[in-house]
């Protein structure tokens, strides 16, 4: 395994692993608890939006999410406003950390209030997407066989997540479609997809990119005892 990338919002890791196993571990980032907002109570609502509306809103703001939360997690926040102006994530108060203040919820005319209490607990996505805490996908490192034309592209080809280098007369790659369509058009049978994945987790913010990665890893390593206790 080798770390291409590693930032708070932006994870790439170069494995060879089958396409099973990433997509198995892609589907674990559902599974990693995460903390939004479950529950709204609104004692005043003179926006245009319907209460439904505003709470679906409310759920999908992203928070923080820290190590030393669980289950039994239960966070209190409230809102009150009167405009006229911009209702922003920002005006939520309580214990926990909004990651983006400038999320707009709604807009209050002159003299209209919004006022309300939301509870934010720990959920996961495969029980409701707010509780999804970043996208995780993965794709195939190319290989390329070299010739003139082809080499002309993949050099002027836009920068993907690893430099392409030359051996042996082929390529190793990561390019767009578009390239590849271009290579194809040269010869069809030149580009062929490696043992080799480039996995991507990038997060909405709830938490870092490499712990949503290894909280996935420990969610699936879970599933499996669970599964291995019902087959003995």
């Amino acid at each position: 395994m080798e770390v291409i990338e590693n930032k708070p919002e932006k994870l790439v890791l170069r494995l060879e692993i089958s396409e099973s196993l990433a997509n198995t571990i892609r589907r674990s980032v559902s599974e990693v608890p995460t903390l939004a907002i479950d529950e709204v109570e609104i004692y005043k609502n003179d926006s245009a939006l319907y209460d439904e509306v505003l709470t679906h809103r409310l759920g999908l703001v992203p928070l923080k999410t820290e190590k030393a939360m669980s289950s039994k997690t239960k966070i209190d926040l409230k809102l009150s406003k009167t405009g006229p102006g911009t209702v922003y994530s920002e005006d939520l108060d309580g214990n926990a950390d909004v990651v983006y203040g400038k999320i707009p919820i709604t807009i209050l005319g002159e003299g209209h209030k919004l006022e309300l209490v939301a509870t934010a607990v720990l959920g996961k996505g495969i029980d409701h997407a707010k509780y999804v805490p970043g996208l995780a996908y993965y794709r195939h490192i190319l290989e390329v066989k070299s010739s003139p034309e082809i080499d002309k592209i993949i050099q002027n080809a836009q920068t993907g997540l690893i430099k392409p280098v030359k051996g042996s007369g082929k390529w190793i790659c990561d390019i767009n479609e578009s390239d590849v369509d271009k290579i194809n058009e040269i010869d069809k049978n030149s580009v062929k997809e490696t043992n080799e994945l480039l996995f991507i987790i990038e997060s909405y913010g709830n938490m870092l990119a490499k712990d949503i990665f290894n909280k996935a890893i420990k969610a699936l390593e879970d599933n499996l005892e669970e599964v291995e206790k019902a087959i003995k």
